[in-house]
Order: C-alpha cells, then sequence, then structure tokens
C-alpha cells in the first residue's frame, strides 16, 4: 500500500536511491579502480597507490601488454575457444531441450537431476580424467580440447535453461506445424527456435562469458600461447625485474578483456532482458 505522508514518501525514496548508489559503487568501483592503476604508470604505481586520480594517466601499460607478450594470441584463442562453445552447447541443447521440454519419455526426470547435478559439479573432481581423455585423444594444448572441456559446464547450464523455456512455448505452435505436414526437426528449427531467440542470447551469453573467464582448465590443458586464453595468459605476467609486481599490466590486460564482455551486454541488453523474464508470467 502507497503511503499518502509527503514525509514517509520522501524517506523512501531516499532510502531507495541510498541503496541504488551504494549497490553501484561495490559493482562499479572494481572496475574503475582497474581502470585507475592501469592508466598509472609503473614508476609512480607505489606513490599514487592510493590516490584517487592518476597525477599523469599514459597508455603505457596498454602497450606494454601486447608488446611484452604475445596477448594479441591470447585474445585471439579466447574468442576462438569461447565462441566454438557457445556454438556447439547451443546446437546441443536446442535439441535436448526439445526433447526434454516437448516429449515424454520413461527416465526424463531421473536424466533431468543428472543434468542439475553435472552442473553444480566442482570442475577440480573431473580435471584428472579430463586431462587423461584430452591427452588420450591428442587434444592438449589445442582450441578443441579446451572447447571439450569447457562444454563440462556450459552444456548442463544451457540444456537446463532452455528446458525451461521450450516449455512454456504454447502446444499449439507445434500442432500448427504438424497440421502442414512439419517433421520434429522442421518445427522445432523453422516454427520454436525464433520464438527461442530471446532464451538463446541470454543463455548463450552467459555461457560466453563463464567460457571467457575459465581459467583452471585453460591452465592446466595448454602450455604455451598457441592455445592460452587470456585468464592464464595474465597470471603469467611478470615484472621488468624479479622485484617489480606487474600490477600496471595486470589491471591493464583485465580492463582490455572486460571491454568485449561489457560491449555485449551493451547490445543485446533487451533481447538479455526479454530472455530472462520470458516464462516468468504464463498466457
Amino acid at each position: 500500500m502507497n503511503s499518502k505522508n509527503p514525509v514517509i514518501r520522501t524517506a523512501t525514496l531516499i532510502l531507495f536511491w541510498l541503496v541504488v548508489v551504494v549497490v553501484l559503487f561495490y559493482v562499479l568501483f572494481p572496475f574503475y579502480w582497474a581502470v585507475k592503476t592501469s592508466l598509472t604508470g609503473s614508476a609512480r604505481l607505489s606513490a599514487e597507490a592510493l590516490q584517487w586520480f592518476p597525477s599523469a594517466p599514459s597508455f603505457q601499460n596498454f602497450r606494454d601488454v601486447f608488446t611484452g607478450a604475445p596477448f594479441g594470441r591470447n585474445l585471439l584463442n579466447s574468442v576462438v575457444v569461447a565462441t566454438g562453445t557457445v556454438v556447439l552447447s547451443l546446437l546441443l541443447s536446442v535439441l535436448a531441450a526439445y526433447a526434454l521440454g516437448k516429449f515424454r519419455f520413461k527416465g526424463k526426470t531421473i536424466l533431468m537431476y543428472l543434468i542439475l547435478a553435472v552442473s553444480v559439479f566442482p570442475q577440480i573432481a573431473v580435471l584428472s580424467g579430463l586431462y587423461t581423455m584430452i591427452q588420450t585423444f591428442g587434444l592438449y594444448n589445442s582450441w578443441g580440447g579446451l572447447i571439450l572441456s569447457y562444454m563440462i559446464f556450459t552444456l548442463p547450464f544451457t540444456v537446463w535453461t532452455l528446458t525451461a523455456f521450450v516449455r512454456e512455448i504454447p502446444t499449439e505452435l507445434e500442432e500448427a506445424a504438424y497440421v502442414d505436414g512439419a517433421s520434429p526437426l522442421q518445427t522445432l528449427f523453422r516454427v520454436l527456435l525464433p520464438v527461442m531467440t530471446p532464451a538463446l542470447v541470454t543463455t548463450g551469453l552467459l555461457a560466453f562469458i563463464n567460457a571467457w573467464n575459465e581459467f583452471l582448465f585453460a591452465l592446466t590443458f595448454t602450455t604455451d600461447a598457441s592455445a592460452a586464453t587470456v585468464p592464464p595468459a595474465i597470471a603469467n605476467f611478470t615484472g621488468a625485474s624479479q622485484y617489480e609486481s606487474p600490477f600496471g599490466l595486470t589491471m591493464a590486460a583485465s580492463v582490455i578483456v572486460t571491454i568485449p564482455l561489457i560491449i555485449l551486454v551493451l547490445v543485446f541488453q533487451r533481447n538479455i532482458v526479454s530472455g530472462l523474464t520470458a516464462g516468468a508470467v504464463k498466457g
């Protein structure tokens, strides 16, 4: 119930904006501090560590990121591996979600719970088995090995999410397609897939972020820049000497790899909102 008391309404409004400011500060301050640190030269970093603004902003750290290490190759590896992981995960999860969401068969409930269990399994628990499998298949230090390992955690997530969305699609669409003589696969790709676009964008973007930021598998299954992605590359940054901390380089690289994710979210923000709210209210 909305209060008619202007004092209560004003206090509520002030409290609301205070909470918004606190949340925004909590979320955005680490990124701002990373940008500020990346714009501070190595010689000034210790003296200006606690200053809010760099006294002499410089892009030297950003230049050093690409000149001191094959960071461009690492970025390419991350783009290829994350994109390949998302494409394969969405392709397989669309087929699985259609079967799990629209068909009845024995053991479906058990299968759904198994998928959920796999999605919450700790990565370290499957690391040794994955290592043996990747070595056996000759995929060590390759894009294929990383894509295969990343699908361990992206595929269960995409299947579970898309299955929940497919369940909410009206059955009238399928029935109309069947009346027109469409097969199940034609119904899926020509009728249901366009309706699933918001969910596919949202799920794919979240899976892309997970694959982009993954560290443990990338560190374990790669040894050089030919296949190493950005997270282990940043972890291996070194200073000019053993006594110098590469903090400025690390922050510059972190800013560089964060910008593409921000751009993706801004570009697909409408699809993300539609995908997150889809199925919340049944029509």
